[in-house]
């Protein structure tokens, strides 16, 4: 009995000061389930907040190039093509004055778009090398530095508005370290919750966690937007400061993992029984063995991982057709005609927030799927051939009315944005656990990373070519995204026929197990 107390008092010797508070508080251990509720509802804000603070961006452009929005140019050098009537180019000039400068001029388009594809850049680079050392130090200070540097950052880029800065160097410097602190936050979190919930329930569990993306989107405009009247650099500031709050809140209370509170796993999180076939390609099953190694995983030996490179691969393509969604549907929607009108910017912005429900909803239906037919591959990959229509009926009859505009842009979020989800959260979790580690639990954190910043890659890509595509032609826009949505499905086909085949297997050993009579062959 005494060996078995030593290790808890340890244990509990490394809780986190607001879990030690509370259990002084309450006089009794927490149990396992409140550590699961404040899990998700920790990390739920923590990653909220991270969308809070990159959502600032995309809502402050109009204020620091005031012209470009008059005239329809949004985040790309060759919208200047739309200065070529001599009415426009004397409207532009005009609105030179107003802004903020660098971003007022000619070129201030073409600078807004940089900033955004150096934190884009930045940080789909910095996810790969943030999964690495999440892995080999304690996440819950990992995290909290994370969040603390990209509230000082992000706060520091709106500090230019008092400082009178105009150097564009430093908005850009200031944009490319905020998303290199970005880039701890998704492997983190992700590694927790996969630490906490075992795959039986995991991909609906965290399908509804997952509205986090939205949720910080959503109130990351309002906030920014509410800020402007004060002076655009409040936008930034009062972001920095919740995200660097609620990092700290993080360091107060988040429990990694339940070995690190003391307490004992849950019976819905122990293991699972093996797979008879089509383990070696299909996605992962969670067989944690608690007494694992101490050594993390290499980033080459992740990659190895069976399952790994298709998902990253197929999540390059899904995320490059979501984060096209992201940054261009509003322009997309001011500026085509429904039912015979325009919409404003205004109602365009608070109209594309639709595409988001939709995706809210595609997650946790995509999650809840996965975890009823126990195959992953199989729903991402339908998801992704169901957005295929849905992208060529919104694109051929979104114009009709205002009405099937919005029912078909819900729909289109909810497929597109659905094995987005999946992949990112309950995916990568289950991969972060494969069996093929041999009891190693230390490999969420680089598999989240790894995944995520290649689809992070494709997030990057898909918006800078849809303005390149669309100067042309916005039917060549959704073509593009058809073909992505296309081959990221095909690239789950190895995984889908392993996991087809195994549910074939096991229909016939049930049916097999129903016949009571045994069949004797001579």
């Amino acid at each position: 009995m005494g060996s078995l107390s030593e290790p808890a008092f340890e244990v509990h010797e490394h809780k986190p000061f607001g879990i030690q508070f509370l259990e002084c508080i309450r006089k009794k251990r927490i149990s396992y389930k409140t550590y699961q509720i404040i899990v998700l509802i920790v990390t739920f804000f923590a990653y909220a907040s991270y969308h809070a603070a990159r959502k600032t961006t995309s809502i402050v452009k109009s204020t620091l190039d005031p012209q470009s929005s008059e005239l329809g140019l949004k985040l790309y050098p060759w919208r200047i093509t739309y200065l070529s009537q001599p009415e426009e180019r004397r409207r532009f000039s005009s609105r030179l004055g107003e802004g903020w400068a660098p971003f007022n001029g000619l070129d201030g388009t073409s600078l807004l778009g940089e900033l955004d594809l150096a934190f884009l850049s930045v940080y789909a680079i910095g996810m790969y090398f943030s999964g690495h050392i999440g892995d080999r130090m304690n996440l819950r200070i990992f995290l909290t530095i994370g969040m603390v540097g990209t509230g000082i950052f992000t706060s520091l880029f709106g500090f230019g508005y008092w400082a009178n800065i105009h150097n564009f160097y430093y908005f850009l410097i200031m944009q490319m370290l905020a998303g290199l602190f970005q880039s701890t936050g998704w492997p983190s979190v992700v590694a927790v919750v996969g630490n906490w919930f075992g795959k039986r329930k995991r991909g609906l569990i965290m399908g509804i966690w997952n509205a986090h993306t939205s949720i910080g989107n959503i109130s990351g405009s309002l906030i920014a937007a509410a800020m402007l009247r004060h002076g655009w650099g409040w936008s930034f500031v009062v972001p920095g400061f919740l995200i660097g709050f609620v990092g700290v809140v993080i360091f107060l209370i988040l429990p990694v993992n339940p070995e690190s509170v003391g307490v004992d796993r849950n019976e819905d999180d122990e293991v699972n029984s093996p797979r008879k076939s089509g383990e070696e390609v299909t996605q992962p099953l969670l067989r944690p063995n608690f007494e694992s190694k101490d050594t993390a995983v290499g980033f080459i030996q992740a990659w190895k991982i069976p399952g790994v490179a298709p998902f990253a691969l197929c999540l390059f393509f899904s995320k490059l057709v979501a984060y096209t969604f992201l940054y261009w549907l509003p322009f997309y929607l001011s500026h085509t005609a429904i039912d015979g009108k325009y919409l404003s910017n205004d109602s365009a912005g608070n109209m594309s927030t639709l595409f988001d429900v939709g995706g809210v909803i595609g997650g946790i239906l995509a999650g809840h799927i996965s975890d009823r037919l126990g195959a992953r591959a199989i729903t991402a990959a339908s998801f992704m051939y169901c957005a295929i229509p849905a992208l060529f009926f919104y694109r051929s009859y979104g114009h009709v009315s205002l009405n099937i505009n919005i029912a078909l842009m819900f729909i289109t979020g909810m497929f597109v944005n659905g094995p987005y989800a999946l992949i990112t959260t309950a995916v990568s979790a289950d991969l972060g656990t494969h069996s093929s580690l041999k009891g190693n639990s230390r490999a969420l954190a680089t598999v989240t990373a790894i995944i995520d910043g290649t689809g992070s890659v494709g997030a990057a890509i898909g918006p800078l070519m849809t303005g390149y595509i669309s100067a042309k032609s916005w039917s060549a826009v959704f073509t593009m995204l058809m073909g992505a949505a296309l081959v990221a499905g095909l690239l789950l086909t190895r995984l889908v026929v392993a996991e087809v085949t195994e549910k074939i297997a096991e229909s016939n050993s049930q049916a097999s197990s129903r016949t009571s009579t045994p069949s004797v062959d001579v």
